[in-house]
């Protein structure tokens, strides 16, 4: 009987697959945890919080826990907009179909080719993390003195693992992602616990700036701006790639219904659960000096709080949270590099949309996505500030990729019936949409140009200080100019369109 119900449910999956004009060529096997997991393993709180939480607290001290909840209120608002385009359009490259079904070719192809540099650029920052934690478990891992050279080291062969992993199908990446999620879960829910057994102060602790900056800082046009504009990267790093749920939508099992419930549960447990952690943290450091959290960061409130080997342990767990984080945006970059070329968005779209019929899965994309983030990783090799540089510029192209996405939606609302609850049942947020649209929208605008601001502080002094204005530059600009030369030939000559009518005949199966 189930095994009926599963044949009967996977023959729907196709036919509404090829509703859009694709057959269905990758394997679907995910189930509601799986969907869940990807979501969640991207956005991944132990990951980015031992990453970043010296940098935050640098310049924002206790109160980065306000900043926090800033951003959870305002991703929340791009998850509820991105529930109901998923319930519409199960498709694999979620961003970037999603613009292409609200918009024209120009801004779907600059929105999944924004999308698709911020994940190369975000698998690069992830897989580094393993510098913050792996050298303090053993001293083994410490290959190379200089931290820079062994950060690279580190991330390189992490990028190796989870290269090998992605090539090997979903069914095989899934499960170890899946293990690491539970792994994630159950460790963030024992950091909370154990934490809680040594605070030192009570939580009006959060109101304070423990000498991290007056008030609400404001904008300084050559220096950057100070405490917390700077101290919301943090968390604005952390809660992003929720989308990753949907971007496996063709390997999901009825992805209308479950692809918005991954995307809602994955950002809010990843929220609710880093807030307490962070919480607990400032609550259970033995100092709240700026110049010692900021340097050495949670690792060292964990073994301060917890001791050397109890420390260590849980250590333990945030480097295998690492692992599947960075290979969850691989897995991620994948399918979206997947998405467009089948479109013939890309150049050699014909070998990149390839599925091995032995992984079902696409093979060529897998090498060249943990390729391409291992060079970012060897180019920065000699700049200290590899962590703030290759984070700042991630969160800054998914960033516009996310709001040039709910903008679109929120120009579209109402023509489309997005305002009214779907006859079938399919996710809507109803007369509350365009104000929960809006406040997505203009959060996205603003994080943005916060987040691209020249500082000293991210990118280093004089020139280097407008390396987010200058790499997003290059970037539209080399995007624009290619889709230009490139694309929109392509379009005229083979009468491609940036619609549900796409054409996928190029789609191979090797």
């Amino acid at each position: 009987m189930g095994d009926r119900m599963n044949d009967q449910q996977h023959v729907q999956d196709s036919h509404d697959l090829a509703s859009f004009g694709y057959k269905q060529h990758l394997h679907r096997s995910l189930g509601t945890f799986s969907s869940f997991a990807a979501g969640y393993s991207y956005i991944s709180v132990l990951t980015g919080m031992f990453e970043l939480f010296g940098f935050g607290y640098a310049f924002g001290g206790p109160r980065m826990f306000w900043m926090w909840l800033l951003v959870w209120v305002g991703q929340m608002a791009v998850a509820f907009c991105f529930a109901e385009l998923a319930s519409r359009y199960p498709i694999a490259g979620s961003v970037y179909q999603w613009s292409k079904q609200l918009n024209g070719a120009i801004a779907s192809w600059l929105t999944g080719w924004i999308m698709l540099v911020g994940d190369v650029v975000t698998v690069a920052a992830v897989a580094i993390a393993e510098q913050i934690v792996l050298p303090s478990i053993w001293s083994g891992f410490e290959v190379f003195k200089n931290t820079t050279q062994n950060a690279v080291f580190l991330g390189v062969v992490v990028l190796v693992i989870t290269t090998l992993l992605n090539m090997s199908g979903v069914q095989i990446m899934s499960i170890v992602n899946n293990i690491g999620v539970v792994a994630e879960l159950v460790g963030v829910a024992v950091f909370v616990v154990l934490l809680a057994f040594h605070f030192q102060r009570g939580p009006a602790v959060v109101f304070h700036a423990e000498g991290t900056g007056p008030g609400i800082p404001g904008f300084s046009i050559f220096g950057g701006s100070v405490a917390l504009l700077l101290a919301v990267i943090m968390p604005a790093y952390v809660m992003y790639g929720f989308d990753t749920a949907c971007t496996l939508a063709e390997e999901t099992k009825d992805p209308r219904r479950k692809g918005p419930k991954a995307i809602l549960t994955a950002l809010a447990a990843s929220g609710l659960g880093g807030a307490l952690l962070l919480l607990f943290a400032i609550m259970a450091s033995p100092t709240l000096n700026p110049a010692k959290l900021g340097i050495d960061g949670l690792p060292y409130v964990i073994e301060a709080a917890l001791g050397t080997t109890l420390g260590k342990v849980m250590l333990a767990d945030v480097a295998v949270a690492i692992f599947v984080c960075t290979l969850a945006i691989q897995t991620a970059t994948i399918r979206l590099t997947f998405s467009m070329a089948r479109d013939n968005n890309l150049p050699f779209g014909n070998v990149l949309s390839r599925v091995s019929k032995k992984v079902n899965s696409p093979i060529v994309p897998s090498i060249i996505s943990g390729v391409v983030a291992a060079l970012i990783l060897v180019v920065n090799i000699g700049k200290p500030q590899i962590f703030t540089i290759v984070t700042s510029v991630a969160i800054i192209f998914v960033y516009i990729a996310y709001f040039m996405v709910t903008g679109s939606l929120l120009f579209k609302r109402g023509k489309r019936g997005m305002n009214q609850k779907d006859r079938d049942g399919l996710f809507s947020m109803g007369k509350w949409g365009p104000v929960v649209n809006g406040v997505a929208f203009f959060y996205g605008v603003l994080m943005s140009i916060n987040l691209i601001w020249p500082r000293t502080a991210i990118y280093g002094p004089g020139v280097d200080a407008w390396g987010g204005v200058i790499v997003i530059g290059i970037v539209v600009i080399l995007g624009y100019l290619y889709y230009q030369t490139v694309q929109k030939h392509k379009y005229e000559t083979h009468g491609i369109v940036a619609d549900h009518r796409a054409d996928s005949s190029h789609e191979i199966v090797d």
